[in-house]
C-alpha cells in the first residue's frame, strides 16, 4: 500500500492536515478567506503585507491554530470589510489582547506608522480611571492632573514612554483617586483639605498612599490645597539590597548553571554584574552589542564593556538564537531580547519575573552598584554604567580598589 504524503496543493512533501492539503497551503487559504473583503472580492492594500508575512510563518501549524481562534477570526474578517485601516479605527474596536497583537502586526509589516505604544495605552487607560472618581469636581480636578503632570511629561521626554514610567503614572494617578474619592466619602472638598485629613488617610491605608505626595505637590503648586501640607515620603536607602555573598552565590548560578534559559541569563548578567536597571537591559538592541570571535561588548552606558568568557556564552548563543522568529511578529527585528508583541522588546515586568525564579532584580542591582562603588570612584562607575553621578553617590563608601578586580572576581 503506497501512502501519498504530496500536498495536492503545492506538491510538497510535507504533512498533511486538511483536504490533502499541507499546513501552509491551509493556512494560505485561511488568511485570504478571512482579509478578503467580499464585496471588492480583494485583499486591502494596508492588509497585504501582514497577509503575506503570516502566509509566509515557518511554524504554518501554530498560525493556524491561532488564526482559527473565533475571537481572531471576527477581528480579522472585521479588518477586511474596513474602509482604511488606521490607528483610529483599531482603537475604536473594543479592547483586548488580539487587537493590540494585530496592530502591532501591522505596525511591524509597515501597514500602520509606528507610535508610542505606552502613551496610548496610558491614554486610554486614564479616560477609564476617571470613571471611577465619584464627584465630578474631583474628576475634573484629576483630569487636570493627568493631563499636565503625566500625559504632557510624557510627550515632552525624549524617546517613547518607558514601561516602568507607563506604570509609576498609572498607580500615582490611582493614589491620587483613592485620595479624592476618600475626602468625597468624608464630606470634605479639596480645598477643605488639612493635614489631619492627610494623616488620617494615610494611616488608614497601604504603604502605596505615600505616593499620594505627588499629587499633593501638583495640588499644592496650582493652588488647590494649602501649601504647608505634606505626605512623608519614602525614604531612600531602605529597600533591601543583597550581600555581596548572595550575589556570588547567585552569580555562580547564572553563569555555571543552565537553571535560566540562556536569553535570560543574558540579561541576568546586566543586573547582577553591572547593576542595569530591567527597563534598560530589555531595551537593548542589536547596536549596542558587537560580537567577535575573540570578544563581546556591551554599551551599556558611554562605553562599551567587554564580557569576557564565560559571561559571553549567553550573548553568543542569543545572536545564534534570537528567539521569536518562527511566527509574524518580528520580521526584521533589532531588538535583543524580543517580546511576544509584534516588534516589540520584551515587557520589563516579564523579565522581572523570568529572573524572579532566582534572584529579585531590585536587590540585586542594589547591592550590585553598593559593592561596585567601594572599587571605582563615582565619576568613572556613572559614566560606564550609565548613571547620573548624584545616584552612584548615594551609594558610594570609601575605598579605592580597581574596578577590574571585581569583574575578575566572578570569573
Amino acid at each position: 500500500m503506497r501512502l501519498n504524503i504530496d500536498c495536492q496543493r503545492c506538491g510538497a512533501e510535507d504533512e498533511l492536515y486538511d483536504s490533502g492539503r499541507c499546513w501552509t497551503c491551509v493556512l494560505e487559504d485561511d488568511v485570504d478567506r478571512l482579509l478578503t473583503n467580499p464585496d471588492t472580492g480583494t485583499i486591502a492594500k494596508e492588509l497585504a503585507p501582514m497577509a503575506t508575512a503570516l502566509k509566509s510563518m515557518k511554524r504554518s501549524n501554530s498560525g493556524v491554530t491561532w488564526i482559527r481562534q473565533k475571537h481572531v477570526t471576527a477581528l480579522l474578517q472585521e479588518l477586511a470589510v474596513t474602509p482604511k485601516v488606521t490607528h483610529a479605527q483599531l482603537d475604536a474596536l473594543p479592547n483586548s489582547r488580539t487587537r493590540e497583537f494585530v496592530r502591532g502586526l501591522l505596525v511591524a509589516h509597515g501597514s500602520l506608522p509606528r507610535r508610542d505604544v505606552y502613551l496610548a495605552r496610558y491614554k486610554a487607560w486614564a479616560t477609564e480611571a476617571l470613571n471611577r472618581v465619584d464627584d465630578q469636581r474631583n474628576r475634573d480636578v484629576i483630569a487636570q492632573y493627568i493631563q499636565a503632570a503625566h500625559i504632557r511629561r510624557m510627550k515632552q521626554q525624549a524617546g517613547p514612554v518607558a514601561h516602568g514610567t507607563f506604570l509609576r503614572s498609572k498607580q500615582t494617578v490611582t493614589v491620587a483617586i483613592d485620595l479624592v474619592n476618600w475626602l468625597s466619602d468624608h464630606c470634605i472638598e479639596l480645598h477643605e483639605l488639612e493635614q489631619e485629613h492627610l494623616d488620617a488617610w494615610v494611616n488608614d491605608g497601604t504603604t502605596t498612599r505615600l505616593m499620594g505626595v505627588r499629587f499633593l505637590s501638583w495640588a499644592i503648586k496650582t493652588e488647590l490645597v494649602a501649601p504647608h501640607l505634606d505626605i512623608r515620603a519614602h525614604r531612600r536607602g531602605t529597600s533591601p539590597r543583597m550581600s555581596a555573598d548572595e550575589q556570588q552565590a547567585v552569580v555562580e548560578r547564572v553563569v555555571h548553571t543552565e537553571e535560566l534559559h540562556p536569553r535570560d541569563r543574558a540579561a541576568a548578567i546586566l543586573v547582577l554584574v553591572f547593576g542595569q536597571q530591567i527597563e534598560h537591559v530589555a531595551g537593548l538592541t542589536w547596536d549596542h552589542v558587537k560580537i567577535s570571535d575573540d570578544i563581546v561588548t556591551v554599551r551599556v552606558g558611554a562605553i562599551d564593556i567587554a564580557l569576557p568568557d564565560p559571561l559571553d556564552q549567553p550573548w553568543r548563543f542569543l545572536a545564534a538564537n534570537p528567539g521569536h522568529d518562527l511566527t509574524a511578529a518580528h520580521p526584521v527585528s533589532n531588538w535583543v531580547f524580543r517580546g511576544y508583541s509584534p516588534g516589540q522588546h520584551i515587557n520589563p515586568a516579564q523579565l522581572r519575573h523570568r529572573l524572579k525564579v532566582v534572584f529579585g532584580t531590585r536587590a540585586a542591582r542594589l547591592g550590585t552598584l553598593h559593592e561596585l562603588t567601594k572599587l571605582a570612584p563615582v565619576a568613572i562607575i556613572a559614566e560606564a554604567l550609565g548613571y547620573h553621578p548624584a545616584t552612584i553617590e548615594k551609594h558610594a563608601t570609601d575605598s579605592a580598589v580597581a574596578y577590574s578586580q571585581y569583574i575578575a572576581a566572578i570569573r
